[in-house]
């Protein structure tokens, strides 16, 4: 297991972060999965002695039972909790009400507390909003979370699925009014679903910003248990598939990557995720999991090598068609590119 720096900081969180989606159980998210506290310690157990350090949840998750059992995990099984990176987020309704979503500062404040107390801690490594809010003023949130962490409840602030103008603003704002930036953006990204090297992954090396990815395998799709034309009767994507992706372009790569796991000895799954490692942008890959056995094949993603050979064919076969402006600037700009 590597570590990484997280964006412009001096914390270092593993290259592979545990997903805690799994845990719980309630509303829609019993689709991802329904894990008890006996399973989630088990996961947490095996993800730890492989040397993550990093987890990440969310309030909505479960309503607040994959924190809750996220907490009670790391109490049962004796971890120090000052050697774990916790992230977690706000933003999703928690309850009935107008005031009990969105990233007001009477929400933001009230949801840090009940994460504090799910979660049995006293700070939170990673506070994140878990989108763009339109409706609360920007500098309403960026200014609580700057008060959330000088009160010390909070060490660092991150975004998640936000619009690169949106990000970019945030940045400035903070930087302006010299106020905690956020240090990481969590965004869906795979090599099935490479549209954030447009516009966002340019914008997180140019501020050095941390890249968190969710859902690295495309909701399962690039697990490799899925073939073409294909309707999944179980797993994610039976239940609850909100991944917009190109299914016959993902099956593109998956002819790739099928013979070139055979060849290696590991999984499309493996080659998926280290794929993903393998991006100079990417500080860490979020991974969930149901049974043990998924989270024990993903893990091993952090042995698999490519060759050059083999990364030329990966980005081949899932590359973008250039879109305006790039392919003008990439032409009248090449001399001094070079």
């Amino acid at each position: 297991m590597r570590y990484n720096l997280l964006g412009n900081t001096g914390m270092k969180v593993s290259e592979l972060c545990l997903g805690t989606m799994t845990f719980g159980g309630s509303g829609r998210f019993a689709a991802i999965g329904s894990l008890g506290q006996e399973s989630v310690d088990g996961l947490m157990k095996t993800a730890i002695d492989a040397g993550v350090n990093f987890i990440d949840t969310a309030n909505v998750y479960s309503f607040g039972q994959s924190e809750e059992l996220t907490g009670q995990a790391i109490r049962n099984l004796g971890i120090n909790r000052d050697e774990l990176v916790i992230a977690t987020k706000v933003f999703r309704p928690m309850a009935p009400g107008p005031n009990n979503q969105g990233l007001s500062r009477k929400h933001i404040m009230q949801q840090a507390d009940a994460s504090l107390k799910r979660l049995q801690t006293d700070y939170i490594d990673l506070y994140q909003v878990h989108a763009f809010d339109p409706l609360t003023p920007l500098e309403e949130t960026l200014d609580v979370l700057n008060d959330l962490v000088r009160s010390g409840k909070v060490r660092y602030i991150g975004a998640s699925n936000l619009f690169a103008w949106q990000l970019m603003k945030s940045l400035s704002y903070s930087q302006h009014n010299h106020l905690a930036k956020f240090v990481s953006l969590q965004a869906y990204y795979t090599i099935a679903s490479r549209e954030m090297e447009r516009e966002l992954i340019p914008l997180l090396n140019d501020q050095q910003v941390g890249l968190m990815v969710w859902s690295p395998l495309a909701g399962g799709l690039l697990s490799g248990k899925y073939k073409r034309g294909q309707v999944p009767e179980e797993g994610r994507l039976a239940g609850f598939d909100i991944i917009q992706v190109n299914k016959e372009r993902a099956f593109d790569i998956l002819d790739v990557l099928h013979p070139m796991a055979e060849a290696k000895g590991a999984t499309v799954a493996q080659l998926s995720l280290a794929w993903l490692l393998h991006q100079r942008a990417v500080t860490s890959v979020i991974i969930g999991a149901n049974k043990p056995a998924q989270l024990t094949d993903n893990l091993a993603a952090v042995n698999v090598k490519f060759t050059p050979e083999e990364l030329q064919q990966l980005d081949q076969v899932s590359q973008l068609t250039k879109e305006y402006p790039a392919w003008v600037l990439e032409n009248v700009a090449a001399d001094r590119i070079s």
